[in-house]
């Protein structure tokens, strides 16, 4: 099992770690690492890995086994070998605009506050799937809510409960689609405020900015049908 540094602190941009493993399609399996893997809805993190007498570009970074992640390197070339010390270093501009865009859907979620039935994370741009009939009409005031909460600048932390305690709170759940991981025994929340002012509080496993205010402006973009029952509303950037 690979230990995640991500969730203890998602801003360590380099850090040292051991070749566990190397599987046989080519990917490499730290003992510990900053990369985050591709699940719900964000994408895998990207950097580069260096260690004596080599380095290797990291396309992308994926679940394994196990518990374990698996760094995929961007093109084929000499992987290190098991036991070797490596520096991981990520592709931080990246990475940080997608815990921007990835705080800022959390946000999103508490001003259309319905059952989210899918999401996707980017560098510019991110959407939630809801549960809602009809396209809603007050967009402009629904972006003008979610920058007011922007501009609150909320801490975000994050906390462990079991699975017994979210069992007995279903409504701490979203997302429809993605069920939080369990048989672990305990699952990660993500809050953004604190006591009496919290704004959001649900299960993640994902990276997030420590307060609001890093996310910046942000704009809504088209809302799409997607069947009967769903709207896809897109999220942007706008710095």
């Amino acid at each position: 099992m690979t230990k995640p540094l991500f969730l203890e602190d998602a801003y360590v941009r380099d850090a040292q770690a051991e070749v566990f493993a190397v599987t046989d399609e080519g990917g490499i399996i730290l003992n510990e690492t900053i990369f985050y893997a591709t699940s719900g809805g964000q994408p895998g993190d990207s950097g580069t890995l260096t260690w004596q007498g080599g380095t290797i570009a990291i396309a992308t970074t994926v679940k394994g086994e196990g518990g374990s992640i698996i760094l995929v390197p961007a093109e084929p070339s000499a992987l290190p070998p098991v036991g070797a010390h490596v520096t991981q270093e990520l592709n931080w501009e990246r990475r940080h605009r997608h815990m921007r865009v990835h705080t800022a859907l959390h946000l999103l979620s508490v001003v259309i506050p319905l059952p989210v039935t899918g999401g996707s994370i980017g560098t510019e741009k991110g959407r939630l799937d809801f549960d809602m009939p009809e396209a809603p009409k007050d967009k402009e005031t629904l972006e003008a809510t979610l920058n007011r909460l922007i501009d609150c600048d909320f801490a975000i932390t994050s906390e462990w409960i079991s699975e017994e305690a979210l069992a007995a709170n279903p409504s701490l759940v979203k997302t429809m689609s993605v069920a939080p991981p369990k048989g672990a025994g305990r699952v990660r929340l993500v809050r953004i405020g604190e006591g009496e002012n919290t704004a959001d509080l649900q299960p993640c496993g994902g990276t997030h900015v420590r307060f609001t205010s890093e996310i910046g402006p942000v704009r809504l973009g088209k809302v799409e049908k997607k069947g009967k029952q769903n709207r896809r509303v897109y999220l942007h950037l706008d710095t």
